[in-house]
């Protein structure tokens, strides 16, 4: 019941942001639809501009305390920042700057490397990076990072989460994740498993089933909004 309670707020409040966005893009968004653009979009003009995307992750994990793990990221030309909690540890934030690089048409890619402090809970420095690879309808996305445990350096760790995704149209995709967390515990160094994702418009949603071989499986919903 717990556990539906904070679904369901988590959905009720991703949906107010996208309404909430929607209706300023409507009426007074800067930026109009591609009927009525501007006809030349310089590249400085481009780079001006701010990306915003906020997503939440929320753990169904047996035997353990369900909870969810927020990031917001701010994305403007190379400069990246973000900040997520209950990514390194339960209570525990982390804050990030990193720089953009990317390219590529056909086989795109993007990279940005990151440096991070990590404090609550679980203190430290992080460097880390998340990056993709993206050809035809396939997508190779990774994230990781390296805390070096400041209060004790035998808990340093090494934390990721990557994915291989098809999408055969717009707004569906599957494919499998794996995952490395001390989060919370798990008999396995690497948790393996299967994902499958729904798009619509700026709003992502992708249910994640990890171990899926194991009689009680780690379930992760995420819901994603960007603008």
């Amino acid at each position: 019941m717990k556990t539906m309670r904070l679904l369901a707020f988590i959905t009720m409040a991703v949906g107010c942001a996208a309404a909430h966005a929607l209706a300023q893009t409507s009426t007074n968004a800067p930026i109009a639809s591609a009927t009525n653009t501007p006809p030349a979009l310089t590249e400085e003009s481009d780079e001006k501009a701010w990306s915003v995307s906020a997503s939440v992750y929320t753990y169904l994990v047996p035997d353990a305390d369900d909870y969810a793990q927020p990031t917001i990221t701010y994305d403007r030309g190379w400069l990246h920042l973000e900040a997520r909690y209950n990514y390194e540890a339960l209570e525990t934030g982390s804050a990030w700057v990193g720089y953009n690089f990317g390219g590529g048409e056909k086989l795109a890619w993007e990279f940005t490397p990151m440096l991070g402090g990590v404090f609550g809970d679980t203190t430290g420095i992080a460097p880390g990076y998340k990056g993709s690879l993206s050809w035809w309808k396939l997508n190779l996305y990774s994230e990781g990072e390296y805390v070096f445990n400041t209060d004790d350096s035998s808990e340093s760790f090494f934390y990721n989460w990557s994915e291989l995704t098809l999408a055969p149209v717009d707004w569906f995709r599957l494919g499998m994740v794996t995952q490395r967390t001390r989060v919370y515990e798990t008999d396995r160094d690497i948790q393996r498993g299967l994902l499958v994702g729904l798009s619509f418009k700026n709003l992502d949603l992708t249910t994640y089933v990890l171990n899926p071989d194991d009689s009680d499986p780690t379930v992760v919903v995420a819901v994603a909004f960007s603008f």
